[in-house]
């Protein structure tokens, strides 16, 4: 078990339904990064936030994932991002957890955009997915999950809270407050990472990834509108100790998701 965890966070601009152009560009900023555990990714990170999912989805065995092994092979870190995935005849927006040994977990989109159509386009995710990851319980979710809190209620099952995303420059006060306020009720490191830039639709996005720590404070953000990285550290250690000071998780009230 690692008690420290160092995670890279990449906020870019991205191609417009343009898979190979995305990936080398991805690929040429990795090459990059210094050493670290989990290179993140942002939401539909090959195409942008499309909605032609006919024309855009790759198979789960499709040139995206496969890279995705590649470069977790030879960075010696986890790759972590979303794709349009074509499965069974459903489409999906689905992350991928993969580590250099192998795929670790996938996680569907739960809680699809209806502003942007993605309902109409999109199957529902049903399961709540728990990634281990050398040692660390992490929770993945996406984007539009960020609003729903009782989704990413902290049972005392996870350590690290993961949310990539195409998230739109107007609610930029919303996904850095929501961001603050998952690592406060949940006790847990929170990672954001978005996209910036214009989209093929004309949508502009805001950028601010951030790095949260249990209590809420910035680790570390990327600003507005900027294309950017960084790679930080952070300690299980610290955040159990925390817990064991403050210990509000015994009183949260119990729930069923239905």
């Amino acid at each position: 078990m690692a008690e420290k965890l160092t995670i890279s966070l990449i906020q870019s601009d991205l191609y417009w339904e343009d898979p190979k152009s995305n990936r080398k560009k991805f690929e040429s900023i990795i090459n990059k990064l210094p050493e670290t555990d989990i290179i993140l990714l942002p939401e539909l990170f090959t195409t942008g936030f499309t909605m032609d999912v006919k024309n855009n989805s790759e198979g789960i065995e499709g040139p995206s994932v496969v890279w995705m092994h590649d470069m977790a092979k030879k960075n010696a870190a986890a790759m972590c991002g979303s794709l349009i995935i074509e499965d069974g005849g459903n489409y999906y927006n689905r992350l991928f957890f993969i580590s250099p040994d192998g795929l670790l977990g996938t996680y569907d989109k739960r809680h699809l955009f209806r502003m942007g159509d993605e309902h109409m386009n999109y199957t529902t995710g049903r399961q709540r997915v728990i990634i281990d990851y050398k040692g660390w319980r992490v929770l993945p979710q996406i984007c539009y999950d960020l609003r729903f809190p009782v989704w990413s209620r902290n049972r005392g099952d996870y350590d690290l809270y993961i949310n990539v995303a195409n998230w739109p420059a107007s609610r930029q006060h919303i996904w850095t407050t929501l961001l603050a306020a998952r690592a406060i009720e949940n006790q847990c490191y929170v990672v954001g990472l978005n996209r910036v830039g214009i989209d093929g639709t004309g949508l502009d996005h805001c950028g601010n990834t951030m790095l949260a720590d249990y209590k809420g404070r910035t680790i570390k953000s990327i600003p507005y509108g900027e294309e950017g990285h960084f790679t930080e550290t952070i300690d299980l250690k610290e955040q159990n100790a925390f817990k064991e000071r403050f210990p509000a998780y015994l009183d949260a009230d119990e729930f069923k998701i239905t």
